[in-house]
């Protein structure tokens, strides 16, 4: 019987497959404790999670990274990213250059995944394109200056020197684990788009420069500094004058036609006289629009279709990661299917234990950018201890399901498990270390 099985399977194993997904799925839902009050609590949970997230990052967030990545695989000159970032690369060099460039982003474990797609798809070695993925997240110097405010100076500092360390020593390792994969990818070009790369440095610069501060003002949010907040009052007519002057770019250098510019602007203009209490209308019209222009010119073709291929790789697994998250750990304040209490207990000292509990409840955990110090605020006023409470500062913004999803469909199973388990091993080292001797 057991030869019939197997035979079977070696005959078709596609079939088989399909079939215990079937069954699997079946039994799921089977079995789903539908009508016991926290199973249904976690379900609106896992809704309203991704209810949020659609509303407050895939608009503002991604829609503006995923046109950012695929303008770096059409427009970014390979040389340079060779150069700079690439396998053969000088390592002091190529993880110096990706940690400054992830941290200047100041972005969530979501947004900088198409923007890490992009520098890995276009030369980028491995071990510089994880640094920049880690530090896009992580080093983010407002999450660090609200850290020291809220929770103290001490945390504040050690949740900075962590992220600066873990970016280079993560590189580090993956690129040795994987240093003869990437030699050979070197040599052979795998995985390296194809541009022309025969524009002005200056204007590729300015290209970049543009979409980046729209994509960081955009997202500008609130906190308890006068200066912070003083700019979030501004952010959208920041945020109008770097789009004008991205049109005007794209007329100048890029050759398109101001008159399809200007037409897509008096919509935009339109939209935010009719609705102006909601400005994602008038930024989400503006980035199809541009994407949509960009389709119909030969020379721009590229830059539509490679935006496209993210888009349609990560939206789908990050909703449906989010879903999950919400559904398992709910949202701050509210209960998932792991109660809180439970977590709280688990982290109420600074054991080994209790630090590798909650670096792994930050991997899983979404945070949007600044969302962590109240949560990590709100459990330390609960009894979580300092060791603890750094290891998830310093897990949790990097990592979270929805992040493991995408990473997975760029470099890979095992090199995503690693990765993650690397964030996880020193993030609760560091916090055992600091929440027992400092």
């Amino acid at each position: 019987m057991q030869n019939k099985w197997l035979n079977s399977y070696q005959q078709n194993p596609a079939q088989v497959r399909l079939m215990l997904l079937m069954v699997s799925g079946f039994l799921v839902i089977y079995f789903l404790p539908l009508g016991a009050a926290r199973f249904d609590n976690a379900l609106i949970e896992g809704f309203r999670l991704t209810h949020w997230y659609a509303r407050e990052h895939v608009i503002l967030c991604l829609l503006p990274a995923f046109v950012i990545a695929g303008a770096m695989a059409v427009y970014i000159s390979q040389g340079a990213v060779m150069r700079h970032l690439g396998p053969q690369a000088p390592k002091p060099v190529a993880f110096g250059v990706a940690s400054v460039s992830g941290c200047l982003l100041a972005v969530c474990s979501c947004t900088v995944l198409p923007l890490f797609g992009g520098i890995y798809k276009r030369g980028a070695g491995l071990g510089a394109a994880i640094a920049f993925l880690y530090s896009g997240p992580a080093i983010n110097v407002m999450a660090v200056v609200v850290t020291a405010k809220v929770l103290g100076a001490e945390l504040g500092i050690a949740r900075a020197v962590g992220a600066i360390l873990f970016a280079l020593v993560i590189g580090a390792i993956m690129h040795l684990i994987y240093r003869r994969e990437e030699a050979a990818r070197s040599a052979t070009g795998k995985g390296f788009a194809t541009g022309d790369g025969d524009r002005p440095l200056s204007a590729v610069v300015a290209f970049f420069s543009l979409l980046i501060g729209i994509l960081v003002f955009a997202n500008w949010a609130a906190a308890d500094s006068p200066t912070w907040m003083l700019i979030h009052q501004w952010k959208w007519q920041i945020t109008t004058l770097l789009a004008v002057a991205f049109g005007a770019l794209l007329v100048w250098r890029w050759h398109w036609p101001a008159r399809h510019l200007l037409i897509l602007g008096a919509a935009m203009v339109l939209l935010v006289l009719l609705f102006p209490a909601t400005p994602e209308l008038p930024f989400a019209t503006g980035i199809i629009g541009l994407m949509l222009l960009a389709a119909q010119r030969e020379e721009d073709q590229e830059w539509a279709a490679q935006s496209w291929d993210f888009t349609k790789q990560i939206v789908p697994l990050l909703l449906a990661g989010v879903f999950v998250a919400g559904l398992l750990l709910g949202r701050p304040g509210f209960e998932g299917v792991i109660p809180s209490e439970w977590v709280t207990m688990a982290v109420g000292d600074n054991s080994f234990l209790s630090t590798l509990l909650a670096a792994l409840l930050g991997g899983f955990m979404y945070f949007s950018t600044l969302t962590e110090v109240p949560i990590v605020e709100g459990l330390v006023g609960n009894g979580m201890g300092k060791g603890p409470a750094l290891a998830l500062l310093l897990a949790g913004p990097a990592i979270s399901l929805p992040n493991m999803l995408v990473i997975r469909t760029i470099i890979g199973t095992q090199k995503t498990l690693i990765y993650c388990s690397l964030v996880v091993v020193m993030a609760t080292i560091s916090g055992f270390l600091y929440g027992n001797f400092f």
